[in-house]
């Protein structure tokens, strides 16, 4: 299978901690023995700050997302050293050059790629690009909710849902100023227009990757 994982900046390299960062390699690493796998990573809250930072200075929204960008690419490059040699050496920064990567059998690592489109987006993009079998979301909420969960105690997981669902959901999030969404709406589209299987996981614990391409997960399923 061809597999895409996404992992949000803030689960990978919240704390900078190499033990951590190791571990996710590691999870990589196993479904890398069966699937040719790409993996995208997120800014984080690194990638915030210097966001934040730039936007102080007077730096325009395009200009930071360029930023952003940079950070998620330091952040991917962090995942090739942990992954040694069984990763491609450098970030792809296009989908054309991570399909070429990908065929020396190595594990291609990426960050973001357009200045407007958030790492979800990319990996969603890339899904349909290499005609991924599975889209595995690690983020740092474990499913899709009716609602933002840490906002609205009502919410409630949901285990499968059709692509239409998800965007019904995301577009109902995204409308409230400061929630927390577990992917993006043009992330949601492009999932309804490829088609792709797609699994939201909790990217806290990184062993729940290797679960999920095993078909054991407890997060949300996404399916038409």
């Amino acid at each position: 299978m061809r597999i895409v994982v996404s992992i949000g900046g803030s689960v990978l390299t919240s704390d900078l901690d190499p033990e951590r960062i190791q571990k996710y390699a590691e999870s990589i690493e196993q479904i890398a023995k069966d699937h040719t796998v790409y993996v995208i990573v997120g800014g984080g809250r690194s990638a915030r700050e210097y966001i934040e930072t730039a936007r102080a200075l007077g730096a325009n929204h395009a200009k930071c997302d360029i930023i952003g960008i940079d950070m998620t690419r330091i952040n991917a490059r962090l995942l090739i050293v942990a992954l040694g040699s069984r990763a491609y050496p450098e970030p792809a920064t296009s989908y054309p050059e991570a399909t070429e990567a990908a065929l020396t059998g190595q594990i291609v690592v990426m960050g973001g790629l357009i200045p407007g489109q958030t790492t979800d987006a990319v990996s969603a993009v890339l899904a349909e690009y290499v005609g991924a079998d599975l889209l595995i979301n690690a983020t740092s909420v474990d499913g899709v909710y009716t609602a933002d969960p840490n906002t609205d105690y009502n919410a409630v997981k949901i285990e499968t849902m059709t692509p239409a669902q998800l965007i019904d959901v995301v577009m109902k999030i995204d409308l409230v100023a400061g929630s927390n969404s577990p992917l993006d709406i043009l992330a949601a589209k492009i999932i309804q227009r490829c088609g792709i299987k797609t699994i939201v996981i909790d990217g806290r614990d990184p062993n729940n990757i290797t679960e999920a391409v095993a078909g054991r997960h407890s997060g949300t399923l996404i399916s038409s």
